[in-house]
């Protein structure tokens, strides 16, 4: 008697995940794409990936990106218009990425993902002293702060605790999506694996700020490899931003 298996078939696009919200893609504002031509290509090519709708983050930086909602809403108008004579109809917003240093400050007029919902970083390589305090700030503020990609700070590598209190006091997690390819080197790869199997992110982004990140992102997902390796997580990205 003749016995048929069927392979499982592999997922090959990012209609699991449908929001990205977080990338680089207002262009000529931080170190994302440089021009409206370029970033509309990249646009294109990540809805081709089964991706329905954008929340681009450009960096909020004193030190190398002093962007403000005024020049944030200025270059993304100029985004949009160009979408619209592209005829690209997927859902686009901007809010901002803030990296939390001596210069941050909470304000009544921080660019959300939606809902008060506030995308932060911190340097790679130290925890910013007062933290905890900030993000208790936020809070009161009404701000529900995301942590973008905690697997790649450095300083949480041997010290895993730190984490586990920032999730304590509110903050929820963003996970880059290459770092499960490797893309960032073995340590943040090895720091994402442990955040997913304790169910510590909540959010998933591309963070794409160019052609090499769109390449990575690309093979992982027609290999069907991101699918395999992340896909039946439970992220939020369509719940809170769909």
């Amino acid at each position: 008697m003749l016995r048929f298996f069927s392979k499982k078939e592999k997922v090959t696009d990012l209609t699991w995940l449908g929001v990205d919200m977080h990338s680089h893609l207002v262009p000529g504002i931080d170190d994302g794409t440089a021009n409206t031509e370029e970033a509309l290509i990249y646009l294109e090519q990540l809805r081709d990936l089964g991706l329905s709708k954008f929340i681009c983050t450009p960096h909020v930086f004193t030190e190398l990106y002093p962007n403000t909602p005024e020049t944030i809403s200025t270059a993304f108008s100029h985004l949009q218009q160009a979408a619209i004579k592209q005829h690209f109809n997927a859902p686009l917003a901007a809010a901002a990425e803030y990296m939390i240093d001596d210069t941050f400050r909470v304000t009544d007029n921080l660019l959300c993902l939606h809902e008060r919902y506030l995308l932060v970083e911190m340097s790679y390589l130290s925890e910013f002293p007062n933290i905890d305090q900030i993000i208790f700030d936020l809070h009161i503020a009404g701000y529900k702060p995301v942590l973008a990609h905690p697997e790649r700070y450095v300083f949480y590598y041997r010290d895993r605790s730190r984490l586990s209190r920032l999730k304590e006091i509110g903050c929820l997690f963003q996970l880059n999506l290459l770092s499960v390819l490797g893309y960032y080197g073995p340590e943040a790869k090895n720091q994402a694996k442990y955040l997913l199997e304790n169910k510590l992110y909540d959010l998933a982004g591309t963070d794409l700020h160019h052609e090499r990140h769109l390449r990575v992102l690309s093979e992982g997902v027609r290999s069907g490899k991101l699918h395999e390796l992340i896909g039946h997580y439970a992220f939020r990205n369509q719940e809170l931003f769909g």
